[in-house]
């Protein structure tokens, strides 16, 4: 049967579904309401494609069906007004598209995550969309192989930071793919209790916390942005996820953070650039499961008050390769203690002074990285007000030239390199080499019993992501 050849004229439809004339749509718009959307949605059949002509649509609508609700011509034109009540859009169905249109106006109930999307089921696409003046952006959950893609989102930007809601929330969801978002203005990006999930080439600004996992694991994070936020990445009670080639950046502040790890294990942290934090690695208790590690290889730390903290004496990690650069102190910890139990092999400290006689591009001496006075700032908060003045400064070189105390061996790094430019050791490690899984290396699907493998391999029978 002839099914309005899939694409459903709009006022056609309304005029059938709403019984309304022409005439009677003209008075609506010029009498300045809002064109009804869940008639033209109710009346459409699977497969069908709804294009919208630029114009202002009520909100709060349910889609239950496998159909294409898509603006026609620039987004900004073809607007859906929740009116400041619930959820503008729910998806309730398998493989629905959601694309070019602009979303705003939910409600401001947490209890009720009211928010741009709600997504309750698999193989949807949520795309090219601008979802703007919402509580929550996208919300997944229990829900999987969904694809969010080049949206732009923001929530409330003038309430303050806990005020907010998530640009997007995951929540016991698995296989999803979150790519080439720019997410501003909002409260958190969260990954809960989910696996599997692609998290790439997105743009994170202005929120707490660019990424935040929590009891996650086989996920990866790549080729994402993260700027001026409170926190850039955070993994907490999360295991087997891969973070490389990111770009975590002024995460200021006193709990300014670049890639936090609370009780994480078997984490990859590859190739990113962690530039201008308050702290750029923040380790606490990481890696918990005992027999895993967390690998830190290739990545540039620079320009951070801390390049590396530590919150205890711990063991475990794994640092090769890396670039500490113009670090205010590139590695500390909350207690005097020291971090010689982990491994620190190969990487370049702008603050190493010696020299390769051999060429062989390692220092001939190790890099030993002593504690002086300079951790009056940290032992005594007030003292903090100085740190990287001139006084601090001058008092840490005379305790150095005539040591009033004795110093901690902070850490030993016995192949220090001599040059920023160099051939690594970890040359062609991706990442999933860890004791707890596979991950990303061998794409294999994770199953029940082996628990050995994932799937994070574009897993898209559709061939929806590619569109």
């Amino acid at each position: 049967m002839f099914r309005f050849a899939r694409i459903i004229p709009l006022m056609l439809v309304l005029a059938l579904c709403a019984g309304l004339s022409c005439a009677g749509l003209a008075r609506a718009e010029q009498a300045g309401g809002l064109i009804p959307l869940q008639p033209l949605i109710d009346k459409a059949k699977k497969g069908d494609i709804i294009t919208l002509k630029p114009g202002r649509y009520k909100g709060n609508v349910v889609i239950t069906k496998a159909i294409t609700l898509e603006g026609e011509g620039p987004r900004d034109k073809v607007i859906i007004d929740g009116g400041g009540k619930g959820t503008v859009i729910k998806l309730k169905t398998d493989g629905a598209t959601v694309r070019n249109l602009t979303i705003t106006g939910s409600g401001e109930s947490y209890n009720d995550l009211d928010a741009g999307i709600q997504v309750r089921g698999n193989f949807n696409v949520i795309k090219d969309n601008r979802i703007k003046r919402v509580l929550f952006g996208v919300d997944l959950q229990q829900c999987n192989s969904n694809i969010i893609k080049r949206n732009e989102i923001s929530s409330f930007g003038e309430l303050g930071l806990g005020l907010r809601g998530d640009g997007i929330r995951l929540w016991y969801s698995k296989n999803n793919r979150i790519r080439k978002n720019h997410i501003h203005n909002v409260r958190d990006f969260v990954v809960w209790y989910s696996a599997d999930n692609i998290i790439a080439e997105n743009t994170v600004t202005d929120g707490r916390y660019g990424l935040h996992f929590m009891y996650s694991r086989y996920n990866l994070v790549e080729k994402n942005t993260y700027l001026r936020n409170s926190v850039g990445i955070y993994l907490m009670y999360s295991d087997s996820v891969v973070v490389r080639g990111n770009r975590i950046v002024q995460a200021i502040g006193a709990a300014g953070v670049g890639i936090g790890f609370k009780e994480a294990s078997n984490i990859d942290i590859i190739d990113n650039e962690i530039l201008y934090n308050s702290v750029g690695l923040y380790l606490d208790s990481s890696p918990f499961q005992p027999d895993t590690t967390v690998r830190i290889y290739r990545n540039t730390i620079a320009f951070n008050d801390m390049g590396a903290r530590f919150l205890t004496n711990w063991k475990g990690n794994i640092f090769k390769d890396n670039k500490f650069l113009s670090n205010i102190r590139h590695v500390s910890v909350s207690t005097f203690e020291t971090e010689k139990r982990n491994v620190w092999e190969g990487n370049y400290w702008d603050t190493y002074e010696g020299y390769d006689h051999d060429g062989d591009g390692f220092g001939d001496k190790p890099f030993r990285l002593m504690v002086y006075a300079d951790r009056i700032w940290m032992d005594v908060k007030a003292a903090a007000f100085f740190k990287g003045t001139p006084v601090l400064t001058m008092l840490d070189f005379l305790e150095r030239l005539a040591p009033f105390t004795d110093p901690l061996l902070m850490l030993e790094d016995k192949k220090p390199r001599i040059r920023p430019d160099f051939e690594p050791l970890t040359k062609g490690y991706d990442g999933g080499g860890g004791n707890a899984g596979k991950t990303v290396k061998t794409f294999g699907l994770t199953t029940g019993a082996s628990k050995s493998g994932t799937s994070l391999e574009d897993f898209d029978p559709f061939g929806l992501h590619k569109k």
